[in-house]
């Protein structure tokens, strides 16, 4: 645990954001699976192709670990470089962060052992985009490292429309489908532990999936390098520019290579990205003025900022607070509203506790001005 330094707040506050939705999808998810309750779709991730509120979180995510590389490491780069210390460093931070991932993907085969164990996750694929691109900031140039975003986002579709090694069909448009898919049941499907069980299923956390994931965060890292080397007033302008051609070359590119969340498709790696970098833009332009936000506007900007600075302890926290605060006493709100409101709206009054639940003690480290690193 550490202090809390000076801090880029757009940054921290959409990474909150971004947190704040995913135990929003996750819980929603949890109603809509767990209850067979009505929920507002946009909340659920798209079934394949397709992009709905839901599936907009974790590449936001990815992108901000990226983003953040250059803020912790530029110093680093240019004094002593990738030396032993700072290989160790990052060496350990992708196994622990792949570690609580592997645990958290599997707590309930941890407690019973009578179902299949699962390889991937949200933080494994956080841990390895990681580790990659801290290791590529050291390694390559801001222009070496433009050049292989456009690699592996290209090459990343004829990739897909390899044959199946295990004879299915290729085609995008179907779930499952295509070569990426494939290598996961190859890897895993003989014993069921793919997130998506059956002769069709994948992990969407999957090996190949991380190529594309992994480029994501080098779009983020050259936003970092920009907005440390960024002077003057026109800054969340570019942003903006920057997201507009992102979102729009991503949805051209969508019309042949499908936005799929399920496999990170190219396309789906530049419409997400060009999302978060407008979004970013926005908060850039309010927030990054060098005077603190007061009024209205501090309220829910402080809210973020809790998520934000802690972030992988609040994702952790959700995960451990489901059985401590007993998920069956918080949708009993839900029974009690859903025929006055409604059932989708009363779907959210459980969720909201959920966060607000998680949010008490990240803030609680936010005004200790404590962040706790992995």
């Amino acid at each position: 645990m550490t202090i809390m330094a000076r801090r880029l707040i757009s940054l921290d506050v959409l990474r909150g954001l971004t947190v704040i939705g995913m135990i929003l999808v996750n819980a929603t998810a949890g109603m809509y699976y767990g209850l067979e309750a009505k929920v507002f779709p946009l909340l659920l991730h798209a079934h394949w192709d397709g992009l709905k509120i839901a599936d907009i979180v974790f590449p936001a995510f990815l992108l901000m670990v990226g983003l953040s590389i250059p803020l912790a490491l530029n110093t680093a780069r240019t004094t002593t470089g990738l030396d032993a210390t700072q290989a160790h460093r990052i060496f350990w931070r992708t196994f622990r962060l792949f570690l609580i991932g592997f645990l958290l993907s599997n707590l309930n085969w941890l407690a019973t052992f009578n179902e299949p164990w699962r390889f991937w996750g949200v933080l494994q694929r956080i841990a390895l985009v990681y580790g990659a691109c801290a290791l590529l900031f050291f390694w390559l140039s801001p222009r070496l490292r433009l050049w292989l975003i456009a690699a592996l986002l290209i090459l990343y579709w004829p990739l897909a429309l390899l044959p199946s090694p295990d004879g299915l069909t290729t085609d995008l448009w179907v779930r499952g489908h295509n070569f990426i898919a494939s290598v996961d049941r190859l890897m895993f499907g003989a014993g069921g532990h793919n997130y998506v069980k059956g002769p069709e299923g994948y992990d969407p956390e999957g090996l190949l999936g991380t190529l594309p994931a992994i480029a994501q965060g080098l779009i983020g890292m050259a936003i970092g390098e920009y907005l440390l080397r960024a002077k003057g007033g026109k800054t969340a302008l570019t942003l903006l520019m920057a997201g507009v051609i992102l979102l729009l070359t991503g949805m051209a590119w969508g019309l042949v290579f499908p936005v799929i969340k399920d496999i990170w498709s190219s396309s789906f790696v530049l419409v997400t990205s060009g999302i978060t970098v407008i979004v970013l833009a926005g908060l850039h332009a309010l927030l990054d003025k060098g005077h603190p936000v007061s009024g209205m506007a501090a309220l829910p900007v402080t809210f973020a900022l809790a998520f934000g600075v802690n972030a992988i302890a609040a994702y952790v926290l959700h995960f451990l607070m489901n059985d401590l605060l007993g998920w069956k006493l918080l949708t009993q709100t839900y029974f009690l509203t859903r025929g006055t409101v409604g059932e989708a709206v009363a779907a959210l009054f459980p969720v909201g506790l959920f966060i607000l639940a998680v949010w008490l003690p990240v803030d609680y480290l936010r005004r200790k001005k404590w962040i706790i690193r992995v």
